[in-house]
């Protein structure tokens, strides 16, 4: 085997699918011009939040935040709290940038990377009061579930990042991969759900739903919200 071969064989397996797409002129003036306010590079250097964001509010880090619409609403309504997202869709990125400039906020911060990697690198342990992980990629094929974000080694990585008591946060419209998420973290001995065990909670007053979202919901399609609470 050659030693191209040998890397690609141990490359490690990818839970999200980098896309480009086209961006709107907002998108790219805001990337061009607001990036240095809004955007934060990768690097292998951990995060100071409070130097990041100028004060020591608590921060809530949304993985994979899609066109940043919800997570966008939540920084404008709760100017309290620090928001940070990561996110591999440019136009996703470009587009919660435009919209933060646009409400004039202060509190939103975006990652545009790989976030196994973001999570690994450049976020404290005991630094985040919440978690958030929306509509991941079901991977809804059997043979793909390897490829689903949620698997124990992220369970035990976002542990470690969350302060003790403050909680994980997961929402899919796709029930077989609810049913994942909630053998999946009842494995885990650092977390309790605070709804009881496999049991989901309303969305109602803790995320904003979004405009795909409310459409499915019409259509009957059904949503499932999981909160985890870390132990001590």
């Amino acid at each position: 085997m050659s030693d191209n071969s040998s890397e690609k064989f141990l490359r490690p397996i990818r839970s999200f699918v980098l896309r480009t797409g086209r961006l709107t002129n907002a998108q790219q003036k805001a990337l061009d011009n607001h990036w240095d306010k809004y955007g934060i590079d990768f690097s292998d250097e951990l995060l100071d939040f409070q130097a990041v964001f100028g004060n020591t509010n608590p921060v809530t880090l949304e993985i994979g935040f899609g066109n940043g619409e919800s997570l966008l609403e939540m920084a404008i309504n709760h100017p309290e709290r620090n928001f940070l997202g990561i996110e591999v869709h440019t136009p996703g990125v470009g587009h919660i940038i435009h919209g933060a400039q646009q409400a004039g906020i202060s509190n939103l911060r975006v990652i545009r990377h790989d976030a196994i990697e973001v999570l690994n690198h450049q976020m404290p342990e005991n630094s985040l009061d919440r978690v958030q992980l929306f509509f991941p990629d079901p991977w809804h094929k059997k043979r793909h579930h390897k490829r689903r974000i949620l698997q124990d080694d992220f369970v035990e990585t976002i542990r470690k990042l969350l302060k003790e008591g403050c909680h994980f946060h997961m929402a899919t419209d796709w029930e077989n991969y609810a049913v994942h998420m909630l053998e999946t973290m009842s494995q885990h001995q650092g977390f309790a759900n605070i709804a009881g065990n496999d049991s989901f909670v309303s969305a109602e007053g803790l995320r904003p739903k979004t405009k795909f979202e409310r459409r499915g919901l019409k259509l009957g399609h059904g949503v499932w919200d999981m909160v985890y609470e870390k132990k001590g």
